[in-house]
């Protein structure tokens, strides 16, 4: 602990395409995935959002985009980078993986 490590996670760049109603929906989505919208583009009926998000928070995406809109949005998605995950959640993993840990010793 004294080196101060830093955990790391796969942030994935998503392109999501939907029908230009369900622009709004889906950017609360990605924001309450603690993505980050990098560009929308809109035509008449179709938008397309350019967004990263970490993978940790896609698991469950899909069936999520098509309750929120009706079976019509589609999403792709690929590697980018890896990044700091937050000190909070870097907290919460180490405690949560030295208490696997003690009862895999008192085991």
């Amino acid at each position: 602990m004294n080196a101060q490590p830093v955990l790391l996670e796969p942030i994935m760049e998503v392109e999501v395409t939907v029908p230009t109603e369900y622009q709004g929906t889906v950017i609360g989505e990605v924001n309450r995935r603690k993505g980050l919208i990098l560009n929308t583009e809109a035509t008449e009926d179709i938008c397309q959002i350019t967004c990263e998000v970490p993978l940790n928070a896609m698991f469950g995406y899909s069936t999520d985009l098509r309750s929120a809109t009706a079976g019509k949005g589609e999403f792709s998605m690929q590697y980018k980078r890896h990044s700091p995950v937050s000190t909070a959640q870097q907290v919460e993993i180490i405690e949560q993986f030295q208490k696997k840990r003690a009862l895999e010793r008192d085991a």
